[in-house]
Formats: structure tokens, sequence, C-alpha cells
């Protein structure tokens, strides 16, 4: 018998493998249930226009987020951050641009349809600061302690594990280190029976948490100071919400030296067995 939640996932990848490949070949991706075109809920037009006209089209094109995590994560020059999900990069070429040259922006995601096109665009973008990581967010391939800022565009609500994207983003984060996401979260009114009668799980609906479990699961994990922060409606009692929190400085992990977090930290070394790095070079 197979596992549903293996399913599950399957199911995601191959909806956003299509994605990339439409793309690719000169479409529009989408998030939501086919055949429903992106909105005003979903998508690049929830980025400012000066942002996308920097991108490659093909960036903004695969664009199938609720929301801008560059936008609130606050990201500061000489920061490492990790996009969750990445897909055609636009958060990982936006979060480059901010941290700058002394900074890196690294993408996680486990469709390598996802990644070709996120490193075509990368290469068009001219970004040298930029890593894409093939793995999924349950299993993040990167050391422990070594990024600054964990940022994630409608993505968490389609894992089948959220627990363990929540204690993994919390174990590569620095003490000290944030995260800034754009989610789909519920009313804690609604049952899950409800949330899926509002949508399936690939189309960002029925996955989604409610505030209070969101908030539940974080804190689980070991965040503090959680903020969840309703932007829009994408369904009746369901919101895209801007979800912010913090790692201790003294979260009882101890915090690598610079010199270490730079040479274990990437391509070069201490990837996880599930993940593997692939440069834009």
């Amino acid at each position: 018998m197979t596992d549903p939640s293996t399913d599950l996932r399957e199911t995601v990848r191959l909806r956003y493998a299509a994605a990339a490949v439409k793309v690719t070949e000169g479409g529009t991706a989408c998030c939501g249930p086919e055949p429903v075109e992106v909105d005003e809920n979903f998508g690049s037009t929830l980025y400012a226009g000066d942002e996308r006209d920097t991108l490659p089209a093909e960036a903004v094109a695969a664009s199938l987020g609720c929301g801008n995590p560059t936008a609130v994560a606050e990201l500061r020059e000489g920061e490492r951050v990790l996009d969750l999900g990445s897909g055609g990069g636009i958060d990982v070429l936006l979060s480059a641009r901010r941290v700058g040259p002394t900074g890196k922006a690294y993408g996680l995601d486990m469709t390598e349809e996802m990644l070709a096109l996120a490193l075509a665009n990368a290469g068009k973008a001219g970004a040298s600061n930029v890593e894409f990581l093939k793995g999924t967010i349950e299993m993040i391939p990167l050391p422990a302690n070594t990024i600054d800022v964990v940022i994630s565009n409608c993505v968490i609500n389609l894992s089948v594990d959220k627990p363990a994207v929540f204690a993994e983003t919390f174990r590569v984060l620095r003490p000290g280190g944030r995260i800034g996401v754009s989610d789909v979260v519920a009313d804690d009114t609604l049952t899950p029976e409800q949330r899926a009668e509002r949508g399936d799980h690939v189309g960002c609906i029925a996955g989604a948490l409610s505030f209070a479990e969101y908030r539940e699961g974080l804190e689980s994990a070991g965040f503090t100071d959680v903020e969840i922060t309703p932007t829009h409606p994408v369904a009746d009692r369901m919101h895209s919400a801007i979800v912010r929190a913090t790692k201790p400085l003294h979260s009882g992990e101890p915090a690598p030296s610079a010199a270490s977090a730079g040479a274990c930290c990437g391509v070069d070394a201490c990837c996880a067995p599930a993940g593997t790095a692939v440069h834009p070079a």
C-alpha cells in the first residue's frame, strides 16, 4: 500500500514541474486549481512594478506565491538567505540584490524542472551570489546555524510534514536568525475538512494551517516572537498572511564560527545526503 503523503508530494511535484515547463515554453504558471489562472491573490502582481521590471520575464511568469516575502524580511547587506520552495527563482534573485555581493541567496526546490528554470533565470540576471539546492523543505540540505533569514512564498502549506519544516528551518538558522514568509492561513474556526472544501492541496488551500496551528507549530520548534498578519483573502475565511518569527540567541545550540560557516555551507561541503547543490556556473 502506498503512503498517502508520498502520493501527495508527488502530485505537488508533478503540478509544479508542469508549471515550469509551461513557462519555459512561453506560457504563464498559475497557483490554484486548474484551469484557474493567476489573479490578484497569487503570482507576480503581488510584486512592485520596479521589482518585476528588473528580472527575467521567465522568473516573473513562474511566480506562484501569495505574497512578497522579500518585502517583509528586512534583508540586510551581507546576510545569507534561504528561500524554501524557490520555484523559478524570483525571490532568490530579489534577495540576492538586497544582500549584495557580500551576502548569499540560496534557493531550495525538489522539482528538477523548476531548478533548471531558476538556473537559467539566474544566468540571465547575471546573479553570482546565488545557489540552488535540490531537496525537500522537510530535510534542508544545509548545515545547522548557517542562515540568517529564511523566506518562503506560499510553499509551507504544500508540505506533508509541517512540523519537520519548522524544525529544519530552526536548525539551519543561526541564533538570532529570523523567518519572514508568506503563506496561506485559515481562520481558527475552519476544520481541515472545511478548508479542503475551499480548494485542493496542490492549489495552496487544503493544506493550510490555521492561525493557532501555525503559531503552535513554530513555538514547538523553538521560535519566539511569532507574528502572523493577514494581508488579503484568498478564499472564504482563508488568507494570505505574513509570518515572522525569531530563533532565540540562546537556543541551546552552539553557534559556528564565521570561518566554519563559510567553509561548510552550500556546494563545497556538508550538504545532507537527501539534497544536492547546483550553482549557476
